[in-house]
């Protein structure tokens, strides 16, 4: 396959994103609302496997970011995993991807939202999810450059938070060891469907391939800036796991809704409690921020391709963004973060992520040595993980992630019967 181009055309979108902007998305979008909600449920599952999980969901993620920058090398495109399944695979399945991708992260845009809403106002949350999306959503209007300066400040101080739970945590008289142990409750079913939910958590790494036609010198940036923000993330995470669990233990913290506020609590420092809430809302923010740049990209590849309504590839002449997509997006996650339930977003996307990096496994696959193929055992255990933790997720998740996807295919299949009657 002959490798995408990668200047930009009438309708391309401008390089503007150095390697340390590149980074900071993708940690804006993994060091986000993911690691204040997602240890509850997942402890719930997995109970003292809740470590395992994590590891489970980290190797995922590694093999996913792999083979997910060396095709970002060799196709510089905004859409990510859409365009290295058509690529690759063949439309059907790069559309396929894109559908997951779109729809799964629209779902996952409103449960950010609704999380900057339940932490900033509980009593209001649904209200002030809509009015994030509007605002995050005009800010994306003005320029990716704006969003990747907000995004570097908003990384700074989620940091700053999670940096002094795990300090006050680990060196609190409420920590112990012993909590980190396994214990006799551990199941492969429970661990595997922990590890699903986890993994919600380290998916930001795709705004950065989603990204990839505004990167600078994006066959070098991009699988640069793809491990370093997965690593960055990695050690966060293990670091807060460690911390929560170790003051909490895996029965309590099955049971809280903010584990990191309660953990602060049990350690004796409830005046933290306050900024931790802030810095829960501060992340989600940044996660939907990123959340909303990778759909739109997203979205405009597909429109690019009449997958999508052919006017949602408008490129903005001033300021070089996707604007109708953008606008699009927005409006479908405020409806969204207006009426839906935020742990069955969080299920639904994570089924819809998983499908979409099992195609980019697939399509890593393919890729020839001369091409920039990572080890088949990458891709392998990537697409194998993908299915395991997808099929493992609660039976809600799965049966309605299936029916969507196969939505998509009954579209998919209508729009070529029409365009192969066209045609004749």
């Amino acid at each position: 396959m002959k490798p995408v181009g990668t200047s930009t055309g009438s309708n391309g979108l401008k390089r503007r994103l150095r390697l340390s902007d590149a980074v900071l998305i993708g940690l804006g979008s993994m060091i986000g609302a993911g690691i204040f909600a997602a240890l509850g449920p997942a402890a719930a599952a997995a109970g003292s496997g809740l470590l395992i999980a994590l590891a489970l969901a980290v190797v995922v993620a590694y093999c996913n970011a792999t083979s997910s920058a060396r095709l970002a090398a060799l196709y510089p495109q905004s859409g990510g995993t859409y365009v290295y399944g058509r690529e690759r695979l063949g439309p059907f399945w790069g559309y396929l991807a894109g559908w997951a991708f779109v729809v799964g992260k629209t779902a996952s845009c409103a449960a950010m939202a609704l999380t900057v809403g339940a932490y900033a106002c509980p009593g209001q949350a649904n209200a002030v999810a809509v009015a994030a999306v509007v605002a995050l959503t005009a800010l994306n209007y003005t320029g990716v450059q704006k969003s990747a300066w907000l995004t570097r400040v908003i990384v700074a101080l989620v940091m700053a938070v999670l940096a002094a739970v795990v300090t006050v945590c680990l060196t609190s008289g409420a920590a112990d060891t012993v909590r980190l142990g396994i214990g006799a409750g551990l199941t492969l079913g429970g661990t595997l469907q922990a590890a699903g939910m986890l993994f919600f958590a380290f998916a930001g790494y795709a705004r950065i391939a989603t990204l990839g036609e505004e990167v600078i010198d994006p066959a070098r940036t991009i699988p640069r800036a793809i491990p370093i923000a997965l690593a960055i993330t990695l050690a966060v995470y293990v670091a807060v796991a460690v911390a929560v669990l170790s003051v909490l233990g895996p029965d309590q913290l099955a049971h809280t809704t903010a584990p990191l506020t309660d953990a602060v609590r049990a350690a004796g420092i409830p005046a933290l409690a306050p900024a931790v809430r802030v810095g829960a809302a501060v992340a989600a923010l940044g996660s939907l921020l990123a959340l909303i740049l990778g759909v739109s990209r997203t979205t405009l590849a597909m429109a690019r391709d009449h997958c999508l309504p052919r006017a949602l590839a408008a490129v903005h002449p001033r300021f070089g963004v996707p604007h109708h997509a953008e606008l699009a997006v927005g409006a479908v996650v405020a409806l969204l973060a207006a009426t839906v339930d935020i742990r069955g977003a969080i299920g639904f996307s994570s089924f819809g992520v998983l499908a979409y990096y099992a195609v980019a496994n697939a399509s890593a696959w393919t890729l020839a040595p001369a091409e920039g193929r990572p080890p088949r055992i990458v891709p392998v255990i990537g697409l194998t993980g993908c299915v395991a933790l997808a099929c493992t997720l609660p039976l809600a998740s799965v049966l309605t992630g299936a029916a969507i996807l196969a939505a998509g295919a009954a579209i998919y299949a209508l729009q070529k019967v029409t365009t192969d009657r066209s045609r004749n």
